[in-house]
């Protein structure tokens, strides 16, 4: 069995995946995948489950990994 996610480990790749958003170049892509960040993680909020909320962390380091690829 995994171990139980921590608030900083969410918080962590939260910030980083505003973080990355915030690099590309054009406006338009930049407001959008910030949005969709946000709107994610409001979204997934109350989960309390914890293996459905750590689901939704691997999810949320393949967006990061899409949005470090689409940076470049």
């Amino acid at each position: 069995m995994a171990a139980p996610v921590t608030r900083a480990e969410v918080l962590k790749i939260y910030k980083t995946m505003l973080r990355e958003s915030s690099k590309f170049s054009f406006y338009n892509y930049r407001m959008y995948a910030v949005r969709r960040v946000k709107d994610a993680f409001r979204e997934q909020k109350a989960v309390s489950d914890t293996s459905e909320i750590q689901q939704h962390l691997l999810e949320a380091h393949r967006f990061l990994d899409i949005i470090k690829r689409q940076v470049i």
